[in-house]
């Protein structure tokens, strides 16, 4: 659980710290974009204000120090922009001697003295506009002053100043809008986040949970069945597959050794017995020890061959089961199997027929000794579970690129439910007959190592038939 919550918070911070910076930045940029069109629509509106005046000013005539100021009285007399805008007149020596703010006992004028950059670009002929502390009352301004010139020189000064309270204002109030919208976005993507995790780690705590228990041994438990059909569902539903794999492995090895155990049992009991018996000189009769002999070398055969079975899935589950590959004689392999166990079949009453086919094959490339184990193994198969039909055929053939041999008792068969899983280690299903259940998982194995494959299936007309492909050419 603490690995779930430590998920937890680091999604959380670092989902929510990178909302943080992004919404600094947007505060931070829209911020600065909205001072900046504020404060050129404004020096924008200062400027056209001054060069209109000024143009006015020229267009009247200022040829004379008293012509200038009487028309710098009638402008600021009628000057509507008072409640906003500060007009002032300058002589060309800096001196403010008229201002629509007033000054004095007579509103309107002045007298003091400028050196503001704004101030001091016009009287040198240029326009610079200038925002900064206003001299006389330390508010923050910008400024405009545009230069007067006749015959070349600089005879006066119009400057308009505006108060910037109200547009710094404007500007700290769109950043706090911006900031407190950042916020809401920020509570909605940790409310959001909240939830998602919620039902990310909810599900995830349980299938921990589970995998705890299963991993202490409660194979078989199943996680619940979540709500979402996502990567969450598809690992429940892998988990609980694992789970239910891992509990049929366990009951399978459990009957394996169950079974294993009362195999191994059966026919020590039999050479025990007979051993003892004949040790004892208990059977004298010549045709008696023979026989007791013979059971005693066929369990000490059976005892040997599901001893070297156990050894082989030994080999395949530690990884050092190998091949041995050479130029192998197929048909050649196949019908020495056959001789070996046609007369041990007809010994128990069943009858072993071989099909050969007309064509000759060449050498393929395989183990020999694996592949005589296979064939003993399909053979001792089709005599213990098919052997009540009396009757085993084996055949062979070529198709393509590929030797076919097939192993068909006329036995009952396997159910159809559990043909998928014969060829499972460990796997008896509902079969009484003798033997460890990892004879065809043996097979199998081979055969797969050999780039071929074994297919199992019940026959057309009642029993059941194993099928070997080998290809032709050995492919690494």
């Amino acid at each position: 659980m603490n690995s779930v919550q430590g998920i937890q918070k680091r999604w959380m911070a670092n989902s929510l710290s990178t909302v943080l910076i992004l919404v600094g930045i947007a505060v931070a940029a829209i911020t600065m974009v909205m001072a900046s069109y504020y404060y050129t629509y404004l020096e924008s509106s200062l400027m056209a204000k001054a060069k209109s005046t000024s143009l006015m000013i020229a267009n009247n005539g200022y040829q004379t120090e008293t012509a200038y100021r009487e028309f710098a009285r009638q402008y600021v007399e009628g000057f509507e922009d008072r409640d906003r805008l500060a007009l002032q007149f300058l002589t060309a020596g800096g001196k403010v001697f008229l201002s629509s703010q007033g000054s004095g006992s007579t509103p309107g004028l002045a007298d003091f003295s400028l050196s503001t950059p704004d101030v001091k670009s016009a009287l040198q002929g240029t326009v610079d506009p200038w925002s900064g502390s206003d001299p006389q009352t330390n508010e923050r301004v910008m400024a405009v002053s545009v230069p007067l010139i006749y015959d070349g020189a600089v005879r006066g000064v119009v400057r308009y100043v505006t108060s910037l309270s109200a547009v710094n204002g404007q500007i700290v109030l769109t950043g706090l809008v911006t900031l407190a919208a950042g916020l809401i976005l920020f509570l909605v993507v940790a409310v959001s986040n909240l939830y998602f995790l919620k039902s990310i780690i909810e599900p995830v705590a349980k299938i921990t949970e589970t995998a705890k228990r299963i991993a202490a041994g409660s194979y078989g438990v199943q996680i619940e069945k979540q709500r979402y059909n996502d990567e969450i569902g598809a690992l429940a539903d892998t988990i609980n597959d694992m789970s239910l794999k891992i509990s049929q492995s366990e009951k399978m090895k459990s009957e394996f050794i169950s079974s294993v155990s009362h195999e191994l049992r059966t026919p020590l009991t039999a050479i025990n017995g007979w051993g003892e018996t004949l040790a004892r000189g208990e059977v004298t009769n010549a045709d008696d020890v023979r026989k007791g002999l013979g059971i005693i070398v066929s369990e000490a055969r059976r005892l040997t061959k599901m001893v070297e079975e156990l050894l082989e899935f030994s080999r395949i589950e530690d990884g050092r089961f190998t091949l041995q590959i050479e130029p192998v004689d197929i048909k050649a392999e196949l019908e020495d199997a056959v001789y070996t166990y046609r007369e041990f079949f007809r010994k128990e009453g069943i009858t072993l027929e071989y099909h050969d086919c007309e064509e000759e094959f060449d050498t393929i490339p395989g183990d020999p000794e694996r592949l005589r184990q296979v064939f003993s193994n399909l053979l001792d198969n089709a005599a213990k579970h098919g052997g009540g039909g009396q009757r085993i055929v084996t055949s062979i053939w070529q198709d393509g690129f590929e030797v076919c041999i097939r192993v068909r008792d006329y036995g009952p068969g396997v159910p159809e439910d559990e043909l998928p899983h014969i060829k499972a280690k460990f796997y008896k299903g509902s079969s009484k007959a003798r033997g460890s259940g990892i004879g065809l998982a043996v097979c199998d194995e081979v055969i797969t190592r050999h780039n071929g494959r074994l297919d199992v299936e019940n026959a057309g007309g009642g029993g059941f038939q194993a099928t070997i492909h080998l290809p032709v050419y050995h492919v690494e």
